[in-house]
């Protein structure tokens, strides 16, 4: 007997069923809507206008001058957008890699990458508050208002790790009245997914808004030596907000959140060609298990003159600890280490960070021609980082999981310990004028401090002792200061209201860092070039233009835009085999250019058409190896390509209606390491939704990845190859209600 209804159903059939369901809805829906045009007309006779945050003030999307993609609650709806992977994909010149650990999946935007260890490439915001730790992006999207992703440095506006941009997530607010969502969802997995939100008045002066996220998961990926799927996961997280309108001028706002995620890592294998495709074959199932919790407290006063000052205090929390297989990622028996000295290995890895943060703000009123917003940030930050090796003898993993094994039967091959402190400190002010209707200047300017310090805490046995480097002492405390200055200057030129056209200069900072104790020397002896016990800060500067314009008798909205950057200390990532450790070196000179656009058209009532390109061209100029240089930067996609389509086909008079939509996406030809040793093939991807909409209830059949394209999500620097989610496909029921 099958696990799963879905079982019942072949890969052909699916395919085949939601082919022919859309093209036959579509044909039906077209008829009929032709009758309906004349009565529809003045309905859809205006481009929507979507306002947008992410600038630090609220504006009309097509008057901001920066290049951004927003993901309204429509949106969000109906392209099913449940993960950070969902809205990357629609996204032009942005892509995702989601790899090895539940925390662990690196951002690239117009070429600006991220990477182990590394501080992020773009600055993410939720509800106003900044995370301060890269592990924590990777997190289930649930009762979520809007999404808005800034491309370029963002530095002037969100400081340090903007270097890339920004992504600032805007969940629901508490609702005027009491009302309520549940979604239930079931996937081939099999999996199970189940929401709830709720929100209303809690009394005269305040409100609250209550939601939870439940996901369970047997797995997509088949473990052919096991005989279980290699990626099964659970995850369960809250969230909670509470608004207390105190008066007319004063407004305080309290989150929090909680999440607790379980799943198995290290699936790797390895091949010398990222288009090589391999299931996994760990001997070690793994034990990944993180959690996420933290709250905010933001306090808002508005002055007579419209103009308000916003204190945002805010705690963070995360644990992750990750065991599992080690190289070769083979069982025992077949492994490399195994053939050759008699024992195979493991590895465990232990990530922790703790932050308190303070933001406080002053935001000029919206009124005038001459708008401004100063304040100043802190930080305070402690991590923790532990990586080792145990010898695998095929009885797991014995405890301690986050020190030093004394069990004869797992013993310790193994072992770094660190723990870094990180005490950063901004100042910052913006400036916008208007000269006139056509003329406008934008002007950021931001000063980011990080001292940073890294405590040994690797027992001297354990420390790496390399003849001819230095050895590193247990208790050791190095420090280091990185400090930048991030200026942003934009002119916006406006000649018509349908046009809006902008261009101007920007700096991107992203802290460096340390890598683990005597890690420079074991690269060192292996003749690796760029690995230092610090790592530099990167620096990147931008020159753009670009254009927004809207063409309201055909519908039609869009955006383009082309830039210039310069990045010093671009990071790159090493593993070393001999301390199992991941570590950071840099590209003292890049060079990344490329251009971008998107368009956004409704030419018949109903039918919704989005279109995206983006294009980046990355090249080393400076290495300390010259066979590196006029390669292509690691992690980079040189095209992006997203095409959609939704229609919505009204039944029973507007009673109810089908939603039909199909969202492609095409990944161009990907390098992963800075010798250019192998290139994944362009990816095509495909996902297909339909959805029954009734008055408060809706039912979808959804498919991500509908061809089910085999590849790589990544390729690691060592031959790491990390196999991608197949063909997922479920069933989604959603229910609307008033309390």
């Amino acid at each position: 007997m099958p696990e799963s209804a879905f079982e019942y159903i072949s890969n052909k059939t699916l395919l085949s069923t939601l082919v022919a369901i859309g093209l036959f809805g579509t044909t039906t829906a077209f008829a009929q809507e032709q009758q309906d045009i004349g009565e529809q007309a003045d309905q859809t006779s205006d481009v929507e206008v979507i306002m947008v945050k992410g600038t630090r003030r609220t504006q009309s999307l097509q008057d901001a001058p920066v290049a951004v993609t927003a993901f309204t609650d429509f949106d969000i709806q109906g392209a099913g957008i449940e993960r950070p992977a969902d809205f990357i994909s629609l996204t032009p010149n942005v892509t995702l890699i989601e790899t090895q650990n539940a925390g662990m999946a690196f951002i690239t935007i117009r070429g600006i990458s991220q990477n182990r260890d590394t501080q992020p490439s773009v600055a993410v915001i939720i509800d106003g508050v900044q995370q301060t730790d890269a592990g924590q992006f990777q997190q289930e999207l649930f009762d979520i208002e809007q999404i808005e992703v800034l491309k370029g440095p963002q530095g002037g506006l969100y400081g340090r790790n903007a270097i890339g941009g920004a992504i600032v997530i805007s969940t629901k607010d508490p609702a005027e009245y009491a009302e309520g969502r549940i979604k239930l969802g079931v996937d081939n997995g099999p999996g199970f997914r189940a929401q709830v939100g709720v929100s209303g008045p809690g009394g005269e002066n305040w409100a609250y808004r209550l939601s939870g996220s439940f996901y369970d998961t047997d797995g997509y990926i088949e473990n052919t030596y096991l005989g279980e799927d290699s990626d099964p996961l659970r995850d369960i997280s809250l969230r909670g907000k509470v608004v207390w309108y105190v008066n007319d001028k004063l407004e305080v706002d309290f989150r929090g959140y909680y999440s607790a995620l379980e799943t198995q890592p290290f699936n790797y294998r390895i091949a010398s060609d990222v288009n090589t495709i391999l299931s996994p074959r760990t001997n070690n199932a793994g034990i990944n298990d993180r959690d996420l919790y933290g709250g905010s407290v933001k306090i808002t006063y508005t002055e007579e003159d419209g103009g308000f000052w916003t204190s945002i205090t805010a705690y963070d929390r995360s644990k992750e600890l990750i065991a599992g297989d080690a190289f070769d990622y083979l069982p025992i028996e077949e492994s490399f280490l195994f053939n050759l000295a008699g024992f195979d290995q493991s590895q465990i890895s232990n990530f922790g960070s703790k932050s308190w943060s303070q933001e406080i703000r002053y935001t000029s009123s919206d009124d005038e021609k001459f708008k401004y917003i100063y304040g100043a940030y802190v930080v305070d930050t402690e991590q923790l980082q532990q990586n080792g090796a145990r010898i695998d003898t095929g009885v797991g993993f014995s405890a301690p999981l986050d020190w030093i094994s004394l069990d004869p039967a797992n013993p310790q091959l193994n072992f770094l310990s660190d723990v870094r402190n990180n005490f950063a400190w901004a100042f910052f002010a913006n400036a916008s004028y208007e000269f006139n209707e056509q003329w406008s200047v934008d002007t950021s300017l931001r000063y980011d401090k990080d001292e940073r310090e890294n405590l040994t805490q690797t027992p001297q046995a354990f420390i790496p002792n390399v003849p001819g480097f230095e050895v590193g002492v247990e208790g050791e405390v190095k420090k280091r200061d990185f400090g930048q200055w991030q200026p942003k200057l934009t002119f916006t030129y406006k000649p018509v209201d349908e046009f809006t056209a902008y261009g101007g200069y920007s700096v991107g900072f992203r802290s460096g860092g340390f890598n683990q104790t005597g890690s420079d020397a074991i690269a060192g002896s292996a003749g690796i070039f760029g690995i230092k016990e610090f790592y530099d800060a990167e620096t990147a500067k931008t020159f753009e233009v670009g254009g927004k314009f809207t063409l309201p008798d055909m519908n039609v909205r869009g955006g383009f835009a082309l830039y210039s950057t310069e990045s010093e200390n671009t990071p790159f990532f090493v593993f070393l085999q001999q301390n199992s450790t991941q570590n950071i070196g840099v590209i003292p000179e890049a060079r990344l250019q490329g251009f971008e656009f998107d368009i956004n058209a409704t030419p018949l009532p109903g039918l919704r058409l989005v279109a995206g390109f983006g294009y980046v061209d990355s090249e080393i100029k400076e290495y300390g190896d010259p066979s590196a240089i006029g390669n292509q930067t690691p992690a980079v996609s040189k095209t992006t390509l997203n095409l959609g389509a939704q229609y919505t086909q009204d039944l029973n008079d507007g009673i109810s209606s089908l939603v039909w939509r199909l969202d492609y996406q095409r990944l161009g030809e990907t390098n992963f390491d800075i010798y250019e040793s192998t290139t994944r093939d362009p990816i095509n991807l495909l996902d297909a939704r339909v959805t029954y909409e009734a008055e408060n209830w809706s039912l979808a059949l959804w498919a991500k990845n509908l061809t089910d394209k085999q590849y790589n999500a990544e390729w690691s620097p060592g031959g790491f190859i990390y196999r991608a989610r197949p063909r997922i496909y479920g069933l989604t029921y959603t229910y609307n209600f008033e309390m």
